[in-house]
């Protein structure tokens, strides 16, 4: 038996791909080893009520009450996602990715103010802005906040996105890295077309494949991060993707498989393909994204679902200012 065969099916991953994990929960962290992790607000409202977490959410009010703003409950808000953060980036060699508030999706201006409080909070606790990953949904002003952040080395984790188009506008905007969905997606197409996809015919797959080769196919330095899986066989078939976040009940049955796995993407391949060159501007974003069904509904499904769990955080913050 090879080396490689004795080897769990998420070690062979690993080989291939950066792995994150898609959690904020601690121990899953420390278990599953990932370079790097990520949140969003349905992770932190998870997380945030377990007992163990509740000093998180202590000092995050103390610090909102000691702060003389108008807008206290979402500056807690925020300083909570930053101290899961803090706690995450203990257990992990890499970087964390945190959100900014949904419901500024469509103000580029509110956005960049986000984004750099985050990192402001974060270097007052002694964590270098190369550890984090701001989190912003791909849409034409989401991707116009991480142009302006991106030149003042804030780096960028576009999220939300579906589609071709959200890839390259996030590519213009030289975001350091881009989060293409691909559960969402299958779901959206069992819902709307066919019940079951085999494996290489997944939609999110496919999807998360054209935006690789073409990103390696025009030397694209931003990085992609398939995200939001729905089975393993999934994440197999994008071996060889940049990096990839997976939840824990996933990374559980991978480390649980010693099944061998090949490297599906290979950027080597992908310069070889005939694909043509988008250029990337507001109309042509714009025209693309609305002639996508799927990824027009999905997005702004995403940012209600985004904002209404980081309410619920809010509504169990309430009670204790």
């Amino acid at each position: 038996m090879s080396e490689t065969q004795t080897k769990t099916t998420l070690d062979q991953l690993k080989l291939h791909t950066t792995v994150v994990a898609d959690t904020s929960d601690f121990e899953l962290i420390e278990k599953y080893k990932p370079e790097d992790a990520t949140t969003n607000p349905s992770l932190i409202l998870k997380a945030s009520q377990k007992e163990e977490y509740k000093d998180l959410i202590d000092e995050a009010i103390l610090f909102g009450k000691s702060q003389i703003s108008k807008n206290t409950l979402d500056l807690i808000a925020i300083k909570l996602f930053v101290n899961f953060g803090l706690e995450i980036l203990k257990k992990i060699p890499g970087r964390v990715s945190i959100e900014v508030d949904a419901k500024y999706s469509f103000d580029t201006q509110k956005s960049v103010e986000i984004a750099k409080l985050i990192i402001s909070l974060f270097e007052k606790n002694g964590i270098d802005r190369e550890r984090i990953l701001i989190k912003l949904a791909t849409t034409f002003e989401g991707i116009k906040a991480c142009e302006i952040l991106e030149k003042e080395n804030i780096h960028c984790n576009m999220t939300l996105l579906f589609s071709l188009a959200q890839a390259i506008g996030a590519a213009d905007a030289k975001a350091t890295l881009i989060s293409p969905f691909v559960g969402r997606i299958l779901d959206w197409y069992k819902t709307n077309h066919k019940k079951e996809y085999l494996s290489h015919e997944d939609p999110g797959v496919i999807s998360v494949t054209n935006i690789f080769n073409y990103f390696k196919k025009f030397d694209i330095k931003t990085q992609i991060m398939g995200a939001s899986f729905r089975n393993a066989n999934e994440i197999i078939e994008l071996t060889g993707c940049d990096l990839l976040t997976i939840s824990p009940d996933l990374l559980e049955e991978l480390q649980n498989q010693d099944n061998e796995i090949v490297k599906k993407l290979d950027s080597n391949l992908s310069k070889d393909m005939q694909i043509d060159k988008i250029l990337f501007n507001e109309k042509t974003f714009r025209y693309m994204l609305n002639q996508d069904a799927m990824a027009t509904e999905k997005l702004s499904e995403g940012i209600r679902k985004f904002e209404v769990d980081l309410n619920k955080i809010k509504d169990l913050i309430k009670p204790k200012i």
